[in-house]
């Protein structure tokens, strides 16, 4: 449950508000935003629960686009995740780390990039050395991260007033399709992670049981804690502040109770990104190994360390390709906008694998999408309109994303050769 909890719960809610704010400039649907992003994050996850239960290999995603569409899709998700969506997640989030250490010790922008190095090499050896010091390391981090947001909804309680200040020229009416898909980026990036509870299925105790109830109790948690979270921003600044507001939840409990709390804010936004990149770093490795025990990988990813029993050599070659994008990127803007619109190709994809399963082997045993077949149709159909507005808003992130998704078909044909 706190693998699916804290993958989702890491800088988005610390950062994306403003973004969310100043494309829906008002509090209902401000509001609405969050509330849709958490409706369809729980489809999502009943939905991907289904696939969890009955195919508990470690993987997750990887392994279930394999059996529905074949060896092309379920490679080109491995690749995807390695060259974009995770390992740019994970240079996003240490560079978060490091902007929030520039808080209390000024960095500048060759210094944020070296703190940002250093926590991924921190990460990848705590996830080398094994499971559970890594679990350990990820649970502790993510009930920090829920303390501090509690913390934020109390003083909102305590020292917040109602508003209702709606940005001049823009009230509830004139938002449209536009403003809404531009507000769901910052949206689904904040609640992305939910579904990283089922990569490591294979470890889980009982996993029919653990991995649909730790993704869908997850979700759950998630949505209430970011609407609480929003609320309480609402009522300790005006809307244009949080517009304007770059460190939302800083400037929300300074306005409270001074710039003391402000900094214990910044501290745990830094062990909030910090902790969201390690479970990334824990979770993710298992789909190169996954793809590597089938020939389609690296050889050496599907290696177990001799001591640790850990997919070192995946660990570390992910790290290493998250260092690269830190260089070359350098900005948590820069690398959010190319990450979603693949993330959410292959959501989509991994929704319409229940249906193409079910044709094929019926439904399954131990647990079903409730709902089924409203629940993945609305996660699917949400999916293409994600897609649609990112493609359109964001042409050209969307595009190289694309791009380096297609330059995978021919990777995978030479070593399917090989």
């Amino acid at each position: 449950m706190l693998i699916g909890t804290g993958g989702a719960i890491g800088s988005g809610i610390f950062r994306t508000p403003s973004q969310v704010a100043a494309a829906v400039p008002s509090p209902a649907w401000i509001l609405a935003a969050w509330a849709l992003g958490g409706a369809v994050t729980l489809a999502g996850a009943l939905t991907f629960a289904e696939l969890g239960a009955a195919m508990p290999r470690a993987g997750g995603q990887y392994v279930w686009l394999s059996e529905a569409y074949g060896g092309l899709v379920g490679f080109l998700h491995g690749w995807a995740y390695f060259l974009v969506v995770v390992t740019g997640a994970i240079a996003a989030l240490a560079i978060v780390f490091a902007e929030y250490v520039g808080y209390f010790v000024p960095l500048g922008p060759t210094g944020t990039k070296l703190v940002a190095l250093a926590a991924l090499a921190v990460l990848a050896g705590i996830n080398v050395v094994g499971v559970r010091l890594a679990a350990a390391v990820g649970d502790a981090l993510t009930l920090a991260k829920l303390a501090a947001l509690a913390a934020i909804v109390g003083l909102a309680v305590w020292k917040g007033g109602a508003r209702a200040d709606v940005v001049e020229g823009a009230g509830a009416g004139g938002v449209g399709a536009a403003g809404m898909g531009a507000a769901m980026i910052g949206v689904l990036w904040s609640y992305g992670g939910w579904q990283h509870a089922s990569f490591a299925a294979s470890e889980a105790k009982r996993p029919q049981r653990d991995v649909p109830l730790g993704m869908v109790i997850g979700a759950s948690i998630v949505t209430l804690v970011y609407l609480f979270t929003n609320v309480a921003y609402l009522r300790l600044l005006p809307l244009g502040a949080i517009i304007a507001s770059p460190h939302i939840a800083s400037d929300a409990v300074e306005a409270a109770v001074g710039r003391a709390g402000g900094a214990a804010v910044a501290a745990a936004i830094a062990v909030s990104a910090l902790g969201t990149a390690g479970i990334f770093t824990l979770t993710t490795p298992r789909v190169y190994w996954a793809m590597a025990e089938r020939g389609l990988f690296f050889r050496g990813m599907g290696d177990l360390h001799p001591r640790w029993r850990t997919p070192a050599r995946a660990i570390l070659l992910q790290t290493a390709w998250a260092a690269v994008l830190v260089l070359a990127w350098g900005t948590f803007e820069s690398l959010v906008s190319y990450v979603l619109f693949v993330d959410w190709l292959f959501f989509g994809l991994t929704g319409a694998a229940v249906f193409v399963l079910r044709r094929r082997r019926g439904p399954p045993e131990h647990y079903r999408v409730p709902g089924y077949p409203l629940v993945p149709l609305a996660f699917i159909g949400m999916s293409l309109w994600f897609l649609g507005s990112t493609l359109w808003g964001q042409p050209k992130q969307a595009l190289a994303g694309a791009a380096l998704l297609a330059l995978g078909v021919p990777v995978y044909l030479f070593w399917k050769r090989r």
